[in-house]
């Protein structure tokens, strides 16, 4: 259990340095390979109906969880028979490919700069790769809100989530949370023709989130507090808007966000070329601005590191723990 603690930090440093690296096979892209199969085939062995869509999407979440903790597993296993260090060096890397720090930093920045730049048909396409919404009918405030949000929101799913389920159970549990989380994204929708087969994985998702979402809400307050933005205004806005989102945990991290922020975010959205009338968080207290993406990300950091130190002391209390057993 203590070479997990050592692959955390080791892959918490890897991912702040390297990313996500072009052309690198990623195994959360594996991930979404095996979903996409598994949803195929088991479209065809169910009945079309809304209860065999269900059932479908039931086996569908059961054997992706399922592999994606059992193959990291027994990998690891077998490093560790041949040497600690060879699974020190392995669970390192793959708690780097967990982790999504640095890429939702570039990603983000990436929207920021075609901003700036004046191109708002090139940050449409920019925005669009870290959101699900359609985005050809956002105007530059729009593009900026949803840039916003998404790293808002994926300061839990992709930092906070992350370190949380390395520090309980390694690696292992680490990919098992990335593939509930991918199945969510690539399955839990409401419209057709996701909205039966999505419903295990959206419900699942919802659950393995719940903690971590507010816990990632209250660690963003210290960061805000330590960047000397508005403290009070995020935890006001939490308090009041935490739950104007259709999912229980989406909104935490933008609610504290648009709060510190001092910006109003949410509100209606389009999906698969359908309205959806959403609910807005925060007041605007003043217009958002190209220059929030950036203030988002120094959050989304701050965030990151206070994680990291409460997810090394709970893997250093479990192991420490497990050593008096």
């Amino acid at each position: 259990m203590r070479w997990s603690l050592a692959a955390l930090l080791i892959g918490f440093g890897l991912d702040l340095l390297l990313g996500d690296p072009r052309g690198v096979p990623h195994p959360v892209a594996l991930i979404g390979k095996l979903i996409s199969a598994l949803e195929r085939m088991l479209r065809r062995s169910f009945p079309q109906t809304a209860a065999g869509e269900r059932w479908a999407g039931g086996v569908l979440w059961v054997l992706t969880a399922g592999l994606s903790l059992l193959i990291p597993a027994l990998l690891l296993w077998a490093c560790r028979r041949v040497s600690p260090w060879l699974a020190l060096a392995a669970e390192s890397v793959m708690s780097w490919q967990i982790l999504a720090v640095r890429s939702l930093r570039e990603e983000s920045m990436k929207v920021y700069t075609a901003l700036e730049s004046g191109d708002l048909e090139a940050s449409r396409r920019a925005v669009s790769w870290i959101v699900g919404r359609d985005t050809e009918r956002l105007d530059e405030a729009g593009v900026a809100r949803a840039a916003v949000e998404t790293v808002a929101e994926n300061t839990s799913d992709g930092v906070v989530a992350p370190l949380f389920f390395l520090a309980l159970g390694g690696a292992p549990l680490g990919f098992f949370y990335k593939a509930v989380n991918t199945m969510d994204s690539m399955l839990g929708y409401v419209e057709p023709p996701y909205r039966n087969i999505g419903l295990v994985p959206a419900k699942m998702d919802d659950v393995l989130n719940f903690l971590p979402a507010r816990l990632a809400a209250l660690l963003m307050l210290a960061a805000g507090g330590l960047l000397g933005l508005d403290v009070g205004g995020g935890w006001r806005i939490f308090r009041r808007d935490r739950h104007n989102h259709a999912s229980p945990n989406s909104a935490q991290t933008e609610s504290v966000c648009a709060g510190l922020l001092g910006l109003r975010l949410a509100g209606d959205a389009w999906y698969h070329g359908v309205r959806h009338e959403k609910p807005f968080i925060g007041d605007e207290r003043r217009a958002i601005e190209h220059a929030d993406i950036p203030r988002a990300c120094r959050l989304m950091y701050g965030t990151a590191l206070l994680a990291l130190l409460c997810s090394a002391a709970l893997r250093a209390l479990l192991a420490l723990l497990a050593g008096r057993l």
